[in-house]
């Protein structure tokens, strides 16, 4: 099952990348660059943090080869404009909600305590899209004031940590918590959920 959950956050993740791509007007080569980073990002770091060998896509060889077929299949698909850019929020989120609880998950097997599986779940979740968002010379939306990204993930986590200790919720306890994820990223991207902030004043 956790394969088959990581296979869907790689697919879903590299969508997102594909389409981020394809709205920097970048080439097939950039939109398989961009997606490789966005769909392994946060799991390599994570691998590397948690010591594990081989890192997670190079174990499972066929994750970079639907990456590509992905980004292939892009190709062929008209480019991003404003009117189609909100479909970019549904591979997003699901690539989100995934990769968090796949990343919650790796960190449990590693045993580590609750608090570190969420952080690796955040991390997982969230650390492709900030390599993403650096390669397209932005700022990173983890880092600014934006619509809730680790918030989603982080209470997401702790919602699959919770389940998992309900013997009763067990069996659901995935399905529910990459729900609970997507919708509230989905979410805070429609209703512009934000953090507070301090804005500087010179």
């Amino acid at each position: 099952m956790f394969q088959g959950l990581e296979l869907a956050a790689v697919i879903a993740s590299a969508v997102y990348g594909v389409l981020l791509a394809h709205r920097h007007q970048m080439d097939l080569v950039g939109a398989y660059s961009l997606a490789l980073v966005v769909s392994f990002g946060g799991g390599t770091i994570r691998d590397l943090c948690l010591d594990r060998t081989p890192l997670f896509w190079i174990h499972h060889y066929n994750y970079p080869i639907v990456v590509f077929a992905i980004a292939v299949a892009g190709s062929m698909f008209p480019r991003i404009t404003h009117k189609t850019e909100p479909w970019l929020r549904i591979p997003d989120a699901l690539g989100l909600g995934l990769f968090t609880i796949a990343g919650v998950e790796s960190a449990l097997a590693a045993e580590t305590s609750y608090f570190i599986a969420a952080l690796f779940g955040v991390i997982t979740g969230t650390f492709g899209g900030v390599i993403g968002d650096i390669i397209c010379n932005r700022v990173p939306s983890l880092f600014r004031p934006a619509p809730m990204f680790a918030t989603c993930a982080f209470s997401g986590a702790w919602l699959y940590l919770l389940l998992q200790a309900m013997p009763g919720l067990q069996r659901y306890a995935v399905v529910i918590a990459t729900a609970f994820i997507v919708v509230f990223r989905i979410a805070a991207l429609r209703y512009d959920w934000r953090l507070p902030h301090r804005e500087f004043q010179e």
